[in-house]
């Protein structure tokens, strides 16, 4: 067998295996045709509506392995069926995206049932969670995060597939290269379909008539507290500890390092030598310093921002379920809003500052001193940026104190 005739049957294998209507089989084992009860779709969500709980947990679970194993199995059972069928297509990724697609195609317009089909998230979310585990536990996040506040499931997976796709390009240096393309392209592509299957859940949506898939009661309700909660304990207590603990307990380690050494910091060894210049070899040893605090903070960034974006989403999403009530839970929604935006703004600001601390040591002795002329006001508005973002999530938490309790028995 060919490399390229292995690859054709793995890809065809995928979408026969996406095809197989689960919902539908689920339902005429309990007597019922999903498709003439509830909302006409045989997901989990209406399988669950109309079957009960358990059976749209079965379903969900179903359809979410029929993307899981597709794309897990296709270059392994493509290079056992041929030597270099793996490969057949060119990179190992375009062949798990093809899987991952024709999966996905399968459950939207499955040959067996006249190609009428669900809307793809449950196995989606499948396929997702192989190709790019990290923005597809972000987006199960959002999707339990927006079910919990807004009680639409619908919603809550609109939701979910805006954030995979946000994480992804956010998350990826260059994700249209020519490495990463595949994968995002069919993340941005799923994402479209997905939307475009919901087009009629978006309608009711805007129209406020969409049907709530939870109840609003007390056990609900506590859940939502305790999420908002969290989030914002971890946003604020994190941000709190990192700007006024760790980072500069990092920087005056590093001082004393240089100054000391060598010592059992350095293993002994010898990471500055004196020119006899005392206060050139002082310029010397605070550049040394800083650059090396500066280097050993540096990757702390991405996640740290990282994780204060998480629990900025997590507190306004849970805050927004609120709105209504008016007063002290409207300036809650201002507060976490406006330290969400604070964030967005430190990012770049804090890329700029890392870029000028590299370019203060450029050889280039022009580069060096614009570099030097700009790093210090820049790095002083990136610190007061971090002071206001912490000032804001620790008055939002300081409001928790007012969350709405439930109403007497």
């Amino acid at each position: 067998m060919s490399p390229t005739t292995a690859a054709v049957l793995v890809l065809a294998a995928a979408y026969l295996v996406g095809a197989v209507p689960f919902g539908y089989l689920v339902g005429r084992v309990r007597g019922v045709n999903l498709f003439a009860a509830g909302s006409g779709n045989i997901g989990a969500t209406n399988a669950a509506r109309v079957l009960g709980t358990p059976y749209g947990v079965l379903v969900f679970v179903l359809d979410f392995l029929k993307g899981v194993v597709p794309v897990a199995a296709a270059v392994p059972v493509a290079r056992s069926l041929a030597p270099g069928g793996d490969f057949a297509l060119g990179h190992p990724d375009v062949l798990r995206v093809g899987a991952a697609a024709l999966a996905f195609l399968g459950h939207l317009f499955p040959i067996y049932l006249g190609f009428r089909g669900g809307k793809g998230v449950a196995t989606g979310a499948g396929t997702v969670f192989v190709l790019v585990p990290g923005p597809a536990a972000l987006a199960v996040l959002a999707w339990g995060v927006v079910l919990l506040a807004s009680r639409t499931v619908s919603l809550a997976s609109l939701a979910a597939v805006v954030v995979l796709v946000a994480a992804r390009l956010a998350g990826t240096p260059e994700p249209f290269s020519e490495e990463h393309r595949p994968v995002t392209l069919y993340l941005v592509v799923g994402t479209a379909l997905v939307v475009l299957k919901h087009r009629a859940n978006v309608g009711r949506l805007m129209a406020g008539t969409e049907t709530r898939s939870m109840a609003d009661g007390p056990r609900r309700r506590a859940w939502l507290r305790a999420v908002h909660l969290l989030a914002l304990g971890l946003w604020f207590g994190g941000a709190a500890f990192f700007n006024f603990g760790t980072a500069p307990a990092i920087f005056a380690s590093f001082e004393q390092v240089v100054n000391d050494g060598p010592s059992d910091r350095t293993a002994y060894q010898t990471i500055f030598t004196p020119g006899g210049n005392e206060k050139e070899d002082a310029r010397r040893q605070k550049d040394l310093a800083s650059a090396l605090a500066g280097s050993a903070v540096g990757p702390v960034f991405p996640r740290y921002f990282g994780m204060q974006a998480v629990c900025g989403g997590v507190a306004l999403v849970t805050a927004l379920a609120w709105w209504t009530l008016g007063g002290v839970h409207r300036w809650r929604v201002y507060l976490v809003v406006a330290g969400v935006l604070a964030v967005a703004v430190a990012v770049p600001l804090s890329n700029y500052v890392s870029e000028l601390r590299v370019q203060r040591f450029d050889p280039n002795p022009d580069v060096r001193r614009a570099a030097g002329e700009l790093f210090v006001p820049v790095h002083l508005a990136s610190l007061l940026l971090s002071v206001v973002t912490v000032a804001l999530a620790g008055a939002a938490l300081a409001l928790a104190a007012k969350l709405p309790a439930d109403p007497p028995a």
